[in-house]
């Protein structure tokens, strides 16, 4: 049986999901993945060039063979923001972890990210697509996958870990409490 003790984070580029896993696996013990390092690491290319080279579709394959082939224990795990276009990888990952979603208004998002198209963001309608399109389109998905939502606006990196550490363990001593 493999043991769900990992905590994975989805949300917006922007979000904050590699700074606030870095400090959350600190403040557990925990080790950490970025999952878009591990991609790049594995395909040999920067986002942007998988993008370029496989488009939005063959970039989410990409994406999804690797997050299906994770295994990881005692880790916090960063998704990439499009992770929830694949629902294989994210089925993957609540099995082996809690999903939390770091919630971050589109208003606190456009004033921490310049542009879209440097970050190897994956956009289904391309180049057209503004962050808002981008914001309105994923938050369903954030919102069904999601078994803890973190709303991050106005927090420091650190007492969104604290937070979420409480919350984490507040869930675990009572798990029919969804938080």
């Amino acid at each position: 049986m493999v043991e769900k003790d990992n905590i994975v984070l989805i949300g917006m580029p922007g979000a904050g999901k590699s700074t606030l896993g870095i400090v959350l696996a600190k403040i557990l013990g925990f080790d950490f993945i970025d999952a878009d390092l591990l991609i790049q690491n594995q395909s040999n290319k920067t986002l942007q060039k998988i993008l370029d080279a496989c488009g939005p579709t063959g970039f989410i394959q990409v994406e999804n063979e690797v997050l299906c082939g994770l295994e990881a224990s005692r880790t916090v795990i960063a998704t990439g923001g499009s992770a929830v276009y694949s629902d294989e990888a994210m089925k993957h990952l609540m099995h082996i972890g809690t999903i939390v979603y770091l919630k971050t208004s589109l208003e606190e998002l456009t004033m921490r990210l310049g542009g879209l198209y440097e970050r190897g963001v994956v956009m289904k309608d391309g180049m057209g697509m503004s962050l808002s399109d981008l914001y309105e389109e994923r938050i369903p998905l954030y919102e069904q996958y999601a078994e803890v939502t973190l709303d991050l606006d106005g927090m420091s990196v650190r007492d969104a870990a604290r937070k979420l550490v409480d919350i984490l363990s507040l869930q675990e001593s009572n798990p029919s409490n969804p938080s």
